[in-house]
């Protein structure tokens, strides 16, 4: 078989596939006769076939998979319009949270917010594929401590949590939380229900704030509050079940 043969056999699977496909899944196709440094080889020559046209070959935390290309989304949107996901802020900000300190602890969440979280927060994260329990802390109560997914980052397009934007740079960090706010209804929405008046107001669409212990005070876009009376004087807090 030449690599243009390999080529067409690697594309037909990656097309196939609902999910992101691993090189070691990928040698199976060929009986392991092409190796692992051949197979990355033959993909980045396909990513290169692919530069000028409505797909793209990309490499995330699970595997390669094709995807449509971002100035595509507009057109293709129109084929199944659908409202944009509303997410609220406790959602966001405790995704942003775990994302940028875990493992972390709901008590950990808590102190960052400075406000309680709701435990259906979390069950909605767990239930979306983006945070999951990866042990507990040897404390009293032995708390939970929370972790992203993989899932988490194929849905964002990275291949691990070193390409998570600078947790101190204001405009990155708003970044990913735009990333999130704005992601495909289809492929990322949380299932939140903005009916529930124990979640915080969902946001309009815009990206909100990060916790503002992720970022410097000088310039986080929000002033932290001075102590635990006026944050929940400043915020409405989310009750615990």
């Amino acid at each position: 078989m030449n690599s243009a043969e390999a080529k067409h056999v690697l594309e037909a699977a990656l097309m196939c596939s609902p999910q992101p496909l691993p090189v070691r899944e990928l040698r199976v196709l060929f009986d392991d006769m092409l190796g692992a440094d051949t197979i990355k080889t033959l993909l980045a020559e396909l990513q290169l076939e692919w530069v000028q046209r409505g797909l793209e070959l990309v490499s995330v935390s699970s595997g390669w998979r094709f995807q449509s290309r971002p100035a595509m989304r507009s057109y293709l949107d129109r084929l199944h319009p659908e409202k944009p996901p509303r997410y609220t802020r406790a959602a966001l900000e405790t995704l942003a949270i775990i994302a940028y300190r875990q493992p972390a602890t709901r008590g950990d969440m808590e102190d960052i917010r400075g406000v309680s979280i709701n435990a259906q927060v979390l069950k909605q994260l767990e239930d979306r594929g983006w945070v999951e329990v990866i042990g507990h802390r040897e404390t009293v109560g032995r708390p939970a401590l929370f972790a992203t997914t993989r899932q988490f980052l194929d849905d964002l397009g990275l291949e691990s949590l070193d390409q998570l934007p600078v947790a101190d740079d204001p405009a990155q960090r708003a970044q990913l939380m735009a990333a999130l706010a704005a992601a495909d209804p289809a492929q990322v929405a949380l299932p939140i229900d903005d009916t529930d008046p124990s979640l915080d107001a969902a946001t309009d669409g815009t990206a909100p704030s990060a916790p503002a212990d992720i970022a410097p005070p000088e310039t986080s876009s929000e002033t932290p509050p001075d102590d635990g009376a006026s944050r929940a004087a400043s915020e409405p807090a989310d009750p615990s079940p």
